[in-house]
């Protein structure tokens, strides 16, 4: 049997990069197909051919199978590749795929639709023998039978869509009387996200990890196991850091967990990659679901192998046995994952949308890897996952793993886009998880290590940064005086000098919202640095070369990498980044005179519900409307008490950043 000739991958980012990437290692040409808005992204620059199938709008490009199939047609392409999301599981689009003679790189169409269905799927599970948690899996979706089944299993219950996954169309319900609201909101998000409304109910463990198997099945009947991941660190019901192998499991256990996940894949004729996910608690496993599909994650399980689970699928779509047996696969060493995205943390980790201004990963090398499907300059839009890159270490052990991440962290810089990076550097080292102590409860009950309160910014980062305006301000009147009759003139010295006055620079940073006020005062021997409500900095030997910068501050050397966007700096040392920017008086006024009581759209969205009507009483942080943004519902809260002044959108509206929706008077 030969591989293809062709492929076309239906997907777009970091995942359609990673299948490009081994399909040309393999010598299979690739098609990539791509929104409007995506027109200039990697994926499209590295594939042979790409083809346009939309606006960006992922329903009117990236979920467009007929269009999809058309190009696969045009192009000659002999298979596609869903990646993970999008149509990844869908098994219209793979009926489809087969219906027009082309291979789809996925599962069969039946364990799609089998294992697409979380009720249906628990069914087949238990005839299989494969441990549930107790739940209510039925086809009766009122709110009467939702109230006595979850009554029957008992608060807390998780609500959940029955298709798809990635955390949406989840809600934890602690108490009967929010479950009403909860189903209601999953089945908004469900719909909008799967288009199916479909919700189960499962009983809430309350600190279990969740370990997940990676199963690998061929069209010749073998069916194998690539060892487990832990993917307990969880916010939203969205993974954050995963690793393999799961630590501080017994290997008795890791095998029976194995052999579950085979049973699982066995009990729906399962072909290719897929995942198998447990939850773990008190020495038993439960199944919750099985993605059909490669996933997120999977780069773990290649860096403990040293196989390439592309590669693999590929091959087994083609027609190919699996490369290995059970007893052919080893593993070695520890890897982590760690998902950076551009969100904010401090703000409940909502998306952020614009320009990479910046973007440099850590070197990669056998220890480091970095997968991404974006570059310097690159936009984080609106209309797609805001993931930047995944990073993933690898190293002998555990503890050496844990350490390598840390120092990849410290070394990635990003500016432009708030992200999550120092979050993630948190957790990493964090000694509770360096102590194996996690489960899906970690980041909620470690939040105030993880997030902690903004502080105000050192006065030696902001002496850091008065210094690099200073030394760029001296740059750009060198170069104008270039271009003058005297370019000599001491009035395009800013190096101290003046006529009849002192010898200082005054200017003004924003910094997390605060006015910080510095004045560089002139020395013979270097700068003293004010800080007006801080202390006094002795700066000496500052130099700003290309984008790095150096300076003595009270005796002790300091380097940092500067990046200037307009009147914005992003500085990054020590592992940190700190934003600061030249104060601009007249903006500061207008944001003033918004006052408390707007409420405005904080990123682009669809209005999905108004919770309160005009003239009604509020309480502080009491729920006003949900708007619904990068696949996931935002809720938005009254700041303080109050009453509607007037409501300004209405459900169904599009909004874009900073419309005012609601304003509430005190």
């Amino acid at each position: 049997m030969s591989l293809f000739e062709k492929i076309l991958i239906a997907n777009r980012g970091e995942i359609a990069v990673r299948v490009i990437r081994t399909a040309h290692r393999l010598g299979i040409r690739t098609v990539a197909v791509h929104s409007e808005a995506d027109a200039g992204a990697m994926h499209v620059e590295m594939a042979d051919e790409a083809v346009c199938i939309g606006p960006a709008p992922a329903a009117e490009s990236y979920l467009r199978g007929e269009a999809i199939l058309d190009v696969a047609r045009r192009t000659g392409a002999q298979a596609i590749h869903p990646g993970y999301g999008f149509l990844s599981e869908n098994a219209p689009f793979a009926k489809a795929c087969a219906e027009a003679g082309v291979v789809f790189i996925g599962p069969p169409i039946d364990a799609i639709r089998v294992m697409g269905s979380k009720a249906d799927s628990k069914r087949v599970m238990t005839t299989a023998g494969v441990p549930l948690v107790p739940g209510y899996h039925g086809a009766a979706q009122d709110l009467q039978t939702f109230r006595s089944e979850a009554d029957r299993i008992g608060y807390p219950v998780l609500v959940k869509a029955s298709a798809g996954g990635g955390g949406k169309g989840m809600r934890v319900v602690t108490a009967a009387a929010d479950l009403e609201a909860a189903i209601a909101g999953a089945k908004r998000e469900s719909l909008a996200s799967f288009r199916d409304d479909t919700l189960l109910l499962e009983k809430y463990l309350t600190q279990p990890r969740h370990v997940e198997i990676q199963v690998f099945a061929d069209t010749h009947g073998h069916c194998i196991y690539l060892f487990e991941r832990d993917c307990s660190l969880q916010r939203r019901h969205q993974k954050v850091i995963e690793e393999a192998p799961a630590p501080a499991l017994p290997d008795a256990l890791r095998k029976r967990i194995g052999e579950a996940a085979v049973a699982a894949a066995r009990a729906v004729d399962y072909v290719g990659a897929g995942t198998v996910e447990f939850m773990y608690a008190g020495g038993e496993f439960y199944f919750i679901e099985m993605n059909t599909r490669l996933q997120v994650e999977h780069p773990v399980t290649e860096m403990i192998t040293g196989q390439d689970l592309v590669e693999w699928q590929l091959r087994v779509a083609a027609g190919e046995t699996l490369p290995l047996t059970q007893d052919q696969l080893t593993r070695r060493g520890h890897a982590f994952e760690a998902r950076l995205y551009a969100e904010d943390p401090q703000r409940e980790f909502l998306p952020a949308i614009g320009r990479l201004t910046h973007l440099e990963p850590p070197a990669q090398n056998p220890h480091v890897r970095v997968d991404t499907g974006v570059r310097s300059g690159d936009e984080i839009s609106m209309y797609y996952d805001p993931m930047i890159a995944k990073l993933i270490v690898w190293d002998e052990d555990r503890t050496s793993a844990l350490r390598r991440l840390r120092n990849a962290l410290a070394d990635y810089q990003i500016a432009g886009l708030t992200t999550n990076i120092e979050f993630l550097g948190a957790i990493a080292a964090h000694p509770a998880f360096e102590a194996c102590e996690i489960d899906t409860g970690f980041i909620e009950r470690h939040k105030a290590d993880l997030i902690p309160e903004e502080s105000r910014t050192p006065e030696e980062i902001l002496s850091l940064a008065a210094l690099a305006f200073l030394l760029r301000q001296s740059a750009e009147a060198h170069d104008g005086a270039r271009a003058l009759i005297d370019p000599h003139s001491p009035w395009h010295d800013v190096t101290g000098w003046n006529l009849n006055t002192d010898s200082h620079y005054d200017l003004r940073l924003r910094d997390a919202g605060e006015l910080r006020r510095i004045t560089l005062q002139f020395r013979s021997n270097g700068h003293e640095v004010v800080v007006h409500d801080g202390r006094t900095v002795k700066a000496s030997n500052v130099t700003l070369e290309n984008d790095l910068l150096s300076a003595t501050l009270d005796g002790v050397r300091h380097r940092a990498t500067i990046v200037f966007a307009g009147g914005s700096l992003t500085l990054f040392t020590g592992g940190r980044t700190w934003e600061m920017k030249l104060d601009d008086p007249l903006a500061r006024a207008e944001e003033q005179e918004g006052g408390s009581g707007r409420i405005v759209a904080p990123m682009p969205g669809a209005v999905v519900a108004v919770l309160v009507a005009e003239g009604q009483a509020v309480e502080k942080n009491q729920p006003l409307m949900v708007i619904e943004a990068m696949k996931m519902e935002h809720t938005l809260r009254a700041p303080a008490a109050g009453k509607v002044a007037k409501l300004k959108v209405a459900k169904g509206d599009q909004v874009t950043e900073g419309v005012e929706l609601v304003t509430l008077d005190g």
